[in-house]
């Protein structure tokens, strides 16, 4: 009986204590601005402890544990919150959560930028976009012209924005410069982009206000990623009316290889579809790219490189000549890029890379041969430290070298060489600052070294964003941008310095449920441009930079692919008004490359029961300036508006077989790009006139793709 009392004694005497080991904790969970947050999660890490706050952001429970213990609070949208603390002391807490600045709700830079890509929290334009745009023609170009901002310049086939001319734009593959990014072309006879779009996840295509990153480009950037890992072991096999091409990717644990080759060939299609020219050598180009990409640790290793070679021969309509004006090309192009990126630690990122470009043009043009070569070089260093979600720096610095040389002669002048070498080096720095998830800062400069002027220039760019509301958010964009004069000024003069633009850019952007609107209002102050005072250039021309000019205007843009059912569309807008005094121009006038009116209207319908996409597009532009000699004035007259559909469809006919078709300017509009006048009047004493038109007025296509990969699924044209 003595036992079984201490016993009861015993279990009288702990319980108390049993219940004491018990600790309150309690706290309250704010925001920022003092507003309660209820049901945030608290909990002690490790344990099965923990509670939800109330509505008035108020937690309390109790735990058994003993000593240094870490609190959690967490909850949607907000970065989580961690104290460790004796648990005696988890009392009475007052705890604010600050946001998640990385989430998607979170205020972007938007000014003056389209990004596309799976990693984009905004996407106005997919990848898949290129191929699957009837009026691109598979060209990254071409899809990227039915954005705001762009001029329709249907004869040159390059990036015209916002009243700059197709040399203001640069184009980067993973950061590093493309200094040869289209394939050369003559007179009415539009160029291409050189780089395959499958190659590609990313594109962000910033028609001004860009980063202090980039450089020697007074319009805008276009900025292409490669891929960093595929998904699975391919082939893509392509049959075209006008060529074909074969595509393979390997992948291995660590590394992988992707390998594309294309040969285009346009006389059997010539020999059906007869156009203007008189074709004595058709369009010819071999094409070929392959990346390269292997993990190092924590870092990752790619090698782009990209080689064609193009030939034709032809003789066009020309009014001054009757047997017309004979044309022949030859050329080569190697571009070369590596770049390596890698965590080094402690927040702190590298990015290096660099690039070669060899490129070689052998021209005929009547008598006289012109062969030239141009040797580029890009090195690039970029450090990004990240301090917090709130604050990360990004500095950097680069090199471009540029050699050129060209030899010209005819049968009334001994060769003659010339050309010239530039070297420009540049440094830049530039910091993210997300103040809140409504408010974000982009500060930056960029200084800029040239060898070949002796002359340092200085850039300062920012851009802020504010979030109005939970879908919608204002921007704002300033930035100075300095380009130096391409080759065809440069080979001939080198007394010179850069020239000059100023962005003043003002956003709105609307994003949700798969609906996307923007406009965006800007100003661009032109100064410092080339001048010159022959009709063509040579070794007696005057070169200055005494040109100056202006270009302003609106750009609105739409996409929805939730409204209709299996219908993707998008409608851009521009406006342009733009005047400048450059090159030979006697008075400040609207260039012929900016017309005022652009729309563009794409669409795309799934129609499941015919495994099929139809698509179609719609350009509109206003009709471009020219200078009528039978008249006073210069580019005092407009021709007609320039409008197109084009058409195309999709069919699958396996999931990695698919037949496509597309037909540019479907209704055979009589579009007419500008005239051609005599340079001497007749003898009524008017000068005559031709009318210049596309080579041809339609293009048909169609294609055969077929992929062989791993899962069966996968398709050149996947997601369609």
């Amino acid at each position: 009986m003595n036992t079984i009392k201490i016993a009861l004694l015993l279990c009288v005497a702990l319980g108390p204590l049993s219940i004491t080991a018990q600790t309150e904790i309690s706290g309250t969970v704010i925001q920022k601005d003092g507003t309660a947050i209820a049901n945030a999660n608290v909990y002690l890490e490790g344990t099965y402890d923990g509670a939800s706050t109330n509505e008035q952001g108020k937690f309390l429970f109790t735990t058994t544990e003993t000593g240094v213990q870490t609190l959690v609070v967490s909850f949607i949208s907000f970065e989580p919150f961690l104290m460790a603390a004796d648990v005696s002391q988890l009392k009475n807490l007052s705890i604010t959560l600050k946001e998640d600045v990385n989430s998607l709700d979170t205020v972007v830079i938007s000014a003056g930028t389209f990004e596309a890509g799976d990693n984009s929290k905004v996407s106005v334009l997919k990848p898949l976009d290129v191929v699957t745009t009837a009026s691109a023609l598979g060209d990254f170009v071409g899809a990227l012209q039915t954005l705001p901002g762009t001029t329709t310049v249907a004869e040159d086939g390059r990036l015209f924005v916002r009243g700059g001319d197709a040399g203001e734009t640069q184009i980067f593959i993973d950061g590093i410069r493309v200094f040869t990014p289209y394939t050369p072309s003559t007179n009415n006879i539009p160029s291409r982009g050189r780089y395959s779009p499958f190659l590609f996840d990313g594109i962000t295509f910033s028609t001004g206000g860009y980063s202090a990153e980039y450089g020697q480009a007074l319009s805008s950037v276009l900025l292409l990623n490669t891929i960093d890992e595929p998904t699975q072991k391919k082939t893509d096999i392509s049959l075209m009316t006008v060529g074909g091409g074969l595509g393979n990717t390997q992948k291995w644990k660590n590394s992988s290889l992707s390998l594309n080759a294309s040969y285009i060939n346009l006389a059997p299609y010539l020999a059906v579809f007869k156009d203007r020219n008189e074709w004595q050598k058709p369009f010819e180009v071999f094409a070929g790219e392959t990346v390269f990409r292997q993990k190092l640790g924590n870092g990752l290793l790619k090698w782009y490189t990209a080689f064609d070679a193009t030939n034709y021969e032809l003789t066009q309509e020309d009014v001054n000549l009757p047997n017309g004006l004979y044309f022949k090309l030859k050329n080569t192009n190697l571009y070369t890029n590596a770049s390596y990126s890698i965590d080094l630690g402690s927040r702190w990122d590298m990015e290096i890379g660099g690039s070669f470009t060899r490129g070689n043009n052998q021209t005929n043009i009547e008598d006289n041969e012109i062969d030239s070569e141009e040797l580029s070089g890009h090195v690039k260093l970029k450090l990004k430290k990240k301090f917090s979600n709130q604050i990360k720096l990004y500095i950097g610095a680069e090199q471009f070298f540029t050699n050129f040389t060209e030899d010209f002669q005819n049968p009334e002048v001994s060769k003659v060489t010339y050309g010239y070498t530039n070297n420009i080096t540049a440094a830049f720095a530039e910091t993210d600052i997300i103040f809140s998830k409504k408010l974000a800062a982009k500060v930056g400069a960029r200084g800029e070294y040239s060898g070949l002027f002796n002359e340092f220039t200085i850039s300062p760019r920012a851009s802020v964003a504010y979030k109005s509301s939970a879908h919608g958010q204002f921007s704002v964009a300033y930035g100075d941008f300095y380009q130096q004069p391409l080759s065809d000024v440069l080979k001939f003069e080198s007394d010179l310095e850069a020239q000059k633009t100023q962005h003043y850019i003002l956003n709105y952007q609307y994003s949700h449920n798969d609906r996307i609107f923007r406009a965006e209002a800007y100003h661009k102050e032109y100064s410092s441009l080339i001048t010159y005072n022959t009709e063509l250039t040579d070794f007696s021309t005057r070169f200055a930079n005494e040109g100056e000019g202006y270009a302003r205007g609106l750009d609105v843009f739409f996409r929805d692919n939730q409204s209709l059912k299996n219908i993707d569309y998008w409608v851009s807008y521009s406006f342009l008004d733009s005047e400048r005094k450059y090159q030979n121009y006697p008075v400040k006038a609207t260039p012929p490359f900016a017309n005022a009116h652009n729309l563009s209207v794409v669409g795309k319908y799934w129609i499941n029961d015919w495994r099929s996409q139809v698509g179609f597009s719609y350009q509109f532009a206003s009709g471009r300036t020219y200078t009528n000699p039978n008249r006073p004035g210069f580019l005092q007259e407009q021709a007609k508006a320039y409008n197109s559909v084009s058409l195309n469809w999709a069919y699958l006919l396996t999931p990695q077989k698919i037949l496509y078709f597309s037909i540019n300017n479907a209704l055979a509009t009589k579009n007419i790009n500008g005239y051609q006048y005599a340079t001497t009047p007749d003898a009524n004493g008017i000068f005559n006139r031709r009318t210049l038109r596309p080579a041809a007025d339609q293009f048909f296509f169609v294609g055969f793709f077929w992929t062989i990969s791993e899962d069966g699924k996968d398709n050149q044209l996947d997601n369609l």
